[in-house]
């Protein structure tokens, strides 16, 4: 049997394990990683990567076409087959070589296969020529195994043969009609990538689009969305499918069909628990791990669960955040003890409770970071909200003819600091980083008025909130 030590053991290659180990390598520890697909994970060849790759080519287009000068320059649509080819270029078409030369680089051993835990700090791989190899870690394993489409237990689903986010961002043949379930991220994202491919979309969404979000961001998008075509069935639930040759129908709970060439199911995710052990260190496989602010899981020493595998934020950006943390504190407290997630000087991964930003890619783009207007409320924070009209910015008139987008401000007014920010409207995705480091900082508004914001640009917005609450006291 072919067994092996290391300090750090990690089951999962995508960028959250390659983080946890590359934090942990550079710390002074040694770490192998197990992977049963492709190093690089979800987010590289399936995700993120993907997904917003199919996406840009239609923003691009319809920013063109949102300017005077050039919209007249433009005589056709976008064609399809070339975003399909950028987009496995962008994949690197679903070879792993690059990554695995970097985790080479870095100094991280690589086993490919199934890995599992079989009880505390060992891991039994099922490799891919069907042999075995036994991990022993010295210090710690990190499950990083991420997460996986949720598939409702509705009838005749599971016949259909839906696609999940891995088909629809791998697709390389585009579909005549498409209807998505779900009214969350993925959905918009898919649908409004899908109607600029020119495939005629039906979203089947039960209580509205964009929950958790601020109201005005999903009903932005939805506009838009009928706008370019699609049509929103809201209110309304998938209650059984069939397929007909080629063609799939959906009945609905209102007593109505609809009938398409592809079915997109994007109603959730589930952690990839379910077979990796867990159960050996008294776990519940398919659940979510809980974990504290080092990503050690809750009364287990030496485990820890990173990124998407413990449900705090879902999206990659903070999963590499939180691997940074954990491949930190894994290396502290292999070199030098047991370290509290609250001691001064330990990156712990605080920011994922109330300091998380997010970007929708639909047209208009989604922007937020902090708490809603709801979410400050239920906390018992007395605030302020701030909306602004962005097309009232000059930096938006140079933009586009009829510029549209809304920014939104929360700010706790016993502290007079921001706790949330949302923004809507073309382009304003690079505008979040500021009100992020705002949320995160705690910057007082009365510094804030010092921060001048360029003209004519979309920052201005930062002037327009500050002037709505008026100057504080220094």
């Amino acid at each position: 049997m072919d067994e092996r030590e290391y300090d750090l053991i990690v089951i999962g290659a995508g960028p959250v394990g390659e983080n946890v180990a590359d934090r942990a390598v550079q710390g002074g520890l040694t770490a192998v990683i197990v992977e049963s697909e492709l190093v690089g994970g979800e987010c590289s060849y399936w995700a993120c990567v993907p997904s917003k790759t199919l996406l840009r080519a239609g923003a691009a287009l319809q920013s063109a076409r949102d300017v005077p000068g050039a919209r007249e320059a433009i005589s056709g649509d976008l064609d399809v087959a070339a975003v399909l080819r950028r987009r496995d270029e962008m994949t690197s078409h679903w070879r792993d070589d690059g990554q695995v030369a970097w985790l080479d680089s870095a100094g991280i051993d690589l086993v490919r296969g199934h890995g599992r835990l079989d009880g505390p700090r060992r891991v039994i791989v099922e490799t891919m020529d069907a042999g075995t190899v036994t991990l022993t870690a010295r210090h710690a394993v990190a499950v990083c195994t991420g997460s996986a489409a949720l598939m409702p237990g509705i009838p005749g689903l599971r016949d259909i043969e839906p696609w999940t986010s891995r088909e629809a961002t791998s697709v390389q043949e585009v579909p005549a009609s498409l209807a998505i379930v779900g009214g969350g991220v993925v959905a918009v994202e898919m649908a409004t990538a899908f109607a600029s491919l020119r495939t005629e979309v039906t979203m089947i969404v039960r209580h509205g689009l964009l929950g958790g979000f601020e109201t005005f961001a999903g009903d932005a998008v939805g506009d838009a969305l009928r706008a370019a075509g699609v049509r929103i069935r809201e209110g309304s639930e998938v209650a059984s499918a069939r397929r007909s040759g080629t063609e799939t129908t959906l009945a609905l709970t209102d007593g109505s069909e609809v009938t398409v060439a592809k079915v997109l199911v994007a109603t959730g995710r589930v952690p990839r628990t379910a077979d990796v052990g867990i159960e050996t260190v008294g776990l519940t496989p398919g659940n979510w791990l809980d974990v504290d602010d080092t990503m050690q899981v809750t009364g287990i020493d030496g485990l820890y669960a990173v990124g998407d595998v413990n449900h705090r934020a879902l999206l990659t950006h903070q999963g590499k955040y939180q691997a940074r943390a954990a491949g930190d504190v894994i290396a502290a407290r292999a070199l030098s003890g047991p370290v509290d997630a609250g001691d001064w000087g330990t990156h712990a991964a605080t920011a994922d409770h109330a300091a998380v930003p997010q970007v929708v890619f639909t047209d208009p783009e989604v922007a937020a970071v902090g708490l809603t207007a709801a979410e400050a409320e239920d906390r018992g924070i007395r605030t302020r909200v701030l909306d602004v009209d962005l097309s009232s910015l000059a930096g938006a008139s140079t933009r586009a003819s009829d510029y549209r987008g809304r920014a939104r401000a929360i700010v706790d007014t016993d502290r007079e600091v921001l706790v949330g920010a949302t923004l809507v409207g073309p382009d304003v995705a690079e505008l979040l980083q500021a009100a992020t480091i705002a949320v995160v900082g705690e910057v007082p508004l009365v510094r804030l008025w010092h921060a001048v914001p360029a003209y004519p640009t979309l920052s201005e917005v930062w002037l327009r909130w500050l002037e709505a609450y008026g100057r504080p006291e220094a």
